[in-house]
Order: C-alpha cells, then sequence, then structure tokens
C-alpha cells in the first residue's frame, strides 16, 4: 500500500507539472519561443577636414603605407613596377628604396621590432627586410593572396581581399587566428584592403567602395573592432580626390592609411594619386 501511494503521489506531480507547462506554451509566448533580438542602431559615419596636402609620387601604386620617425614607409605594387620605399613626407622625395623582383607585385607592409615585412599579391611570399638599410633577412610563404597589413606593435594583421583579417606571429608567419568582419546589417565586409592601427582600432581601406556589391559608397574607411570583428563606424572621404591621378590612370581608389601616433595625424592617399593627405576626422555626421 505504501508503495502504491508513492506511485500516485509522483504520478500526481509529474501530471501537474505537465499541465503548468503546457499553459505557459499556449499562452502569450506560444508564437515567439526565443526572445525578438534588439534593433541594432547603425554605426556611426564620420566626415574628414583636410588639414594639409603633401606631394606624392603620382607613379606610385600604393598598396601598403606607415609613418615612423618622420617618414613615409610605403609599397608599391604592379608587376615591374614594385617596391619598398622611405619617403620624404615634405617633398615626397624617396630616400630609400628595394626593387621587388619584376614578376612579384607587392603589397601591404608593417615593421615589427626593427623589421619590415611585406606582402606580395598572388605569389604567397612575404619578405622580411632589416628596416635601417632594407637588407632582405627572410622570405615566408603563406596561402592565399596578400592585400593589406599592419601591427599593433606585436602581432601582424594582415587582409586578403575577402572579410577575413588575419592575425599572424612575426617570427614565423602563421597565422594565430582570424577575424572576420562583417557591418551592422550582418553581410560580410569583402575587399579589406590596405591597413592602419589606430587607437585600439584597426582601420581598413575597401577595394573599390563605391562599386554596389561591395558598398555602394565611394573611398569608404571601416573602423573595425580587432577583437570582435565588428564594424565600429566609417570614415567617408567621398570627394577627398576627385581629380587627384593623371588621365591615364584608371585606378582612382582610396589605398594607403597612416597614423602619426606621436602627432595624432592621420595621413591617406591612393593608387598614382599625385597627392597626401593629412585628414582631421569630423563628426560623427547625424544620420
Amino acid at each position: 500500500m505504501i508503495f502504491m501511494r508513492l506511485f500516485l503521489l509522483t504520478l500526481f506531480c509529474f501530471l501537474a507539472v505537465g499541465c503548468s507547462a503546457n499553459a505557459v506554451n499556449n499562452g502569450t509566448n506560444a508564437s515567439s519561443p526565443t526572445p525578438a533580438k534588439k534593433p541594432v542602431g547603425p554605426v556611426p559615419v564620420y566626415g574628414f577636414e583636410i588639414v594639409k596636402t603633401y606631394p606624392h609620387d603620382p607613379k606610385a601604386f600604393t598598396e601598403g603605407l606607415y609613418f615612423k620617425d618622420g617618414f613615409l614607409y610605403e609599397s608599391t605594387g604592379k608587376e615591374g613596377e614594385s617596391s619598398l620605399r622611405k619617403v620624404e613626407i615634405e617633398t615626397g622625395k624617396v630616400v630609400q628604396k628595394w626593387d621587388l623582383p619584376r614578376e612579384d607585385f607587392g603589397e601591404g607592409i608593417a615593421e615589427v621590432n626593427g623589421k619590415i615585412y611585406q606582402l606580395t599579391y598572388q605569389q604567397g611570399l612575404c619578405r622580411q627586410f632589416d628596416a635601417t638599410d632594407f637588407k632582405l633577412l627572410k622570405e615566408f610563404n603563406y596561402p592565399g593572396e596578400g592585400w593589406g597589413m599592419t601591427t599593433d606593435g606585436t602581432l601582424l594583421y594582415m587582409t586578403d581581399g575577402t572579410h577575413v583579417i588575419r592575425v599572424m606571429d612575426p617570427e614565423t608567419f602563421k597565422s594565430k587566428r582570424m577575424i572576420v568582419v562583417k557591418r551592422d546589417d550582418g553581410e560580410p565586409q569583402m575587399r579589406l584592403n590596405e591597413l592602419e592601427w589606430i587607437k585600439g582600432e584597426l582601420w581598413a581601406n575597401v577595394w573599390h567602395s563605391e562599386d554596389k556589391e561591395v558598398l555602394g559608397k565611394p573611398n569608404y574607411i571601416a573602423r573595425i573592432d580587432p577583437e570582435s570583428g565588428a564594424i565600429v563606424g566609417w570614415v567617408d572621404l567621398g570627394g577627398i580626390s576627385p581629380k587627384d591621378q593623371p588621365s591615364v590612370s584608371t585606378e582612382n581608389t582610396l589605398n594607403g592609411i597612416a597614423y602619426d601616433a606621436a602627432g595624432d595625424r592621420i595621413f591617406v592617399t591612393g593608387k598614382d594619386w599625385k597627392n597626401l593627405y593629412e585628414i582631421r576626422i569630423t563628426g560623427p555626421k547625424t544620420q
């Protein structure tokens, strides 16, 4: 009898809980079993002001750029024309240069611990140079394409034309992790190109951002959280250089960001542009 009473009591409790659960499921939450996502506000868009204009070699097909100790370091592309350069910012004069083999297409550059790293486009080859005399020290191989590159002072960050940024160990040039970059609408931001590390953010040129399938807005720079890959802001540089290259050029494309941390100055230029611009960020703009 005791066993039977325990059995009936357990059965009663089971049925009561079941009825209670059904009552909840049949209530107001029945049509939305998972909470709705909270709407996300638009990513802020910042404008710019030109602080100063500097001369830039109009035959420099800029693929990489950074600032150090009063000089710009630049990587240029195109087969037969690719180089690594040290440039006087005030005059645009090239004071040091290393020419890549004619078959190579130079891409992004960055410096870590006195060594310059330079990517190539489709050769899968990264070269390491002594930053003082441009002596070639080492070569690394990597899969896929090389586009842009920067550093946080310890690690290297490189793009390959997709929405993925690879975080690389400068000693081995092996990938440590991947950063997947998406817009606030959830779509991947493709064609990430030249990079710069600015105040804890990754700033990325978007190659031909004016193309509708890419972004639909000309000369936009994405400001990226390096931990999450989220785009936390845009810099709209549309119209910065409407007549900035020779008539023979077909690549009127912003590509090249350099940051002077000591002076808090930002420089931008593009492929075959005759000017380099120091800019001040304004905004954000009202949506």
